[in-house]
């Protein structure tokens, strides 16, 4: 389909300004017929029909590969003149999440195949009165901002005509279904601390778009605070320079509001006023990426509730791309999906196959002049994970070899190749360097010897880990280029790492030190060295036998995957029970705590100096595993 051809990019002025809201104002005459709307912005927007809401998030992209949405509006037209309003949100700022480009909206209204309006220079446009443009408040560095709303500030006056604006975009049309709001999650209670605080409970976590319905006898700004928890008799509203908050200042009477852009994953709301207000309702409409679950059947009722909360935090992770954690930073990893797309292959219906790819093929928009991955995606930061990288290659083998679907390896195979070919120059006498740049954080896990440096250059001896972590990619690399008849140009590499890795990480004690010199033994590397067929014979039950007793430092939850991985590849009846008697361990611990959905790590919200998940998509490890051995069995 040919769109936008005869629309503009417009915007209300021809400067960039960092976190500013715009209205668009259009008007159509309609007698009838299917109509659809072809729209894309930077950064976000909501569409309104006649007062009513539409549709809201743009997909997170690049300028290079712009999403549009195509909306079917019929439902919301009426015979005769129409207003159609859209506000914008231009954020401008780089985060883990978002890559800035120049402001602007585009859009096209089609009835029965015939444009009947578009954008341009026509349609009336101003700066939004009741949003506080430039307030420049960050939910987290990865998240980006949160917002300010002014409801006496609200007025239809101040529209003018709108200023095209230049920008060069190649666009894609969204590759997945929208997310869809449902009916507010009830408030299962409402406590009244004071006359101006209020403490909600939601009853379990929710992800979706912020909503309100108070009644204010004076004008007064209202603080909404929201959390996953209530450790310190309230929800952490500021946080390590983390502000998880908005505000909304009430006009007299009654004030109903929702913002349908910014997105909360919480479960507790925490309300201070300037005066008593009467809360109708506080909360949120779910918004939900709408999946199948399969139904399964198990023998234990404590290995279905475990799957339960898996299952249950997988969908939450799912917005128009996989998130590590709705509540803090909503940010697309390459290691962290690749967990998520691995139990969602098992959890739902068409193994998400649609879904998964359209993220493969997302991170794989990423561009950067060294040819590594950005750290997240489509990402404002210049900040990498070398590891990460590999996972890339690990999760599109995944997806090829669950799905069946070769073609989207046969066309970024070129890039995986230049991936590959990065660590090969960062390499010498065989091994691969730690990658020595500010810019480079050389992070495996949140463990010790394994999570790097963040923020600063790491003038450190190679790691056993990066080298294991790339042999596996080798392999994967390996196996589909053979499945797309493509010649794998990187023949004998990882047999000359494996013989490298045996003679500079190995030691007397017959294990594998995550550096050279010293005796730091991990799970984590352990558990790589057998992933990468780097051990022989009797080492590889030696090594696991020094995994399950307790000698080696444990690896964190995201990682156990490559642990379970490890042990049930060496010998799975050997180890089945131990896999088992850990998950059930530390998920029980999960559900004692009263939680719906899986931590970031064991230790909880207490963890990252009190910042620490309780919605991570990378710990539903359990769903892959349970399938695995056969605990959950399909009952259709």
């Amino acid at each position: 389909m040919n769109v936008f051809k005869n629309s503009k990019w417009i915007w209300i002025s021809d400067e960039d300004k960092i976190d500013e809201y715009a209205d668009f104002c259009d008007k159509i005459s309609y007698s009838g017929g299917n109509t659809v709307m072809n729209i894309s912005c930077d950064s976000d927007y909501t569409l309104y029909i006649n007062g009513t809401f539409v549709a809201s998030n743009q997909y997170g992209d690049f300028e290079h590969y712009k999403i549009y949405d195509l909306l079917d509006i019929t439902p919301f037209l009426t015979i005769g003149e129409n207003e159609i309003k859209i506000l914008v949100h231009h954020s401008g700022y780089p985060t883990s999440r978002y890559r800035p480009a120049k402001a602007g909206l585009i859009y096209e209204i089609v009835c029965e195949d015939k444009i009947i309006s578009y954008s341009n220079e026509r349609i009336l446009s101003r700066k939004n009165p009741a949003y506080v443009s430039g307030n420049k408040v960050l939910v987290s560095s990865q998240l980006g901002f949160t917002f300010a709303y002014d409801a006496t500030k609200e007025t239809d006056e101040g529209y003018a005509g709108s200023v095209a604006v230049n920008k060069n975009c190649i666009f894609y049309p969204r590759p997945i279904k929208k997310s869809v709001l449902k009916e507010k999650k009830p408030m299962t209670s409402l406590k009244t601390i004071d006359d101006c605080h209020y403490l909600i409970d939601l009853g379990s976590e929710v992800v979706g778009v912020p909503t309100l319905d108070v009644i204010s006898d004076t004008e007064q700004k209202i603080t909404i605070a929201y959390g996953e928890h209530i450790v310190d008799g309230g929800v952490r509203m500021k946080l390590g320079g983390r502000n998880f908050y908005y505000e909304y200042t009430a006009k007299c009477g009654q004030n109903v509001f929702t913002d349908y852009m910014l997105r909360l994953g919480c479960r507790y709301l925490e309300i201070f006023t300037e005066a008593p207000i009467k809360i109708n309702y506080i909360g949120v409409l779910p918004q939900v990426y709408e999946t199948v679950t399969r139904p399964c059947e198990f023998e234990s009722e404590l290995d279905r509730r475990i799957y339960d909360i898996c299952i249950n935090t997988l969908n939450l992770c799912m917005m128009e791309h996989y998130v590590d954690c709705p509540w803090r930073e909503q940010a697309l990893y390459a290691c962290d999906s690749r967990n998520q797309m691995l139990c969602g292959y098992y959890a739902f219906e068409g193994k998400n196959a649609e879904y998964a790819r359209s993220n493969l093929a997302l991170i794989g928009e990423d561009r950067r002049d060294d040819d590594l991955l950005s750290i997240c995606y489509p990402c404002g930061r210049g900040l990498a994970i070398p590891s990460f990288s590999l996972y890339y290659l690990i999760e599109m083998k995944e997806y090829l070899e669950y799905t069946g679907d070769v073609t989207l390896a046969r066309k970024l195979i070129p890039k995986l190749n230049a991936i590959c070919r990065e660590f090969i120059k960062n390499s010498q006498n065989g091994i691969i360097q730690k990658f020595y740049d500010k810019e480079m954080w050389n992070f495996y896990d949140w463990s010790p010897y394994s999570s790097g440096t963040l923020g600063a250059a790491e003038d450190a001896p190679p790691d056993i880990a990066i080298n294991a972590l790339f042999i596996v990619a080798l392999d994967c690399l390996e196996f589909m280029c053979n499945a797309a008849d493509e010649k794998f140009i990187f023949t004998g590499i990882a047999d000359n790492i494996r013989t490298c890795i045996r003679k500079e990480f190995l030691t007397d004690d017959n294990l594998f030190t995550m550096h050279k010199g010293n005796k730091e033994y991990t799970v984590l590397a352990h558990s790589l060295v057998l992933l990468a067929n780097v051990a022989t014979g009797d080492e590889k039950e030696f090594i696991c036998d020094k995994i399950i007793s307790g000698e080696l430092i444990d690896c964190s939850l995201s990682m156990k995957l490559l642990e379970y991985e490890a042990l049930l590849g060496v010998n799975t009846e050997k180890y089945r029970d131990f896999v088992l008697d850990e998950i059930r361990t530390n998920y029980k611990k999960m559900l004692d705590f009263g939680s719906s959905t899986v931590w970031e790590t064991i230790k909880g919200e207490s963890d990252f100096s009190n910042a620490g998940s309780l919605c991570h998509g990378w710990s539903a490890v359990p769903v892959y595993i349970f399938h695995k051995l056969g605990i959950a069995k399909y009952s259709e």
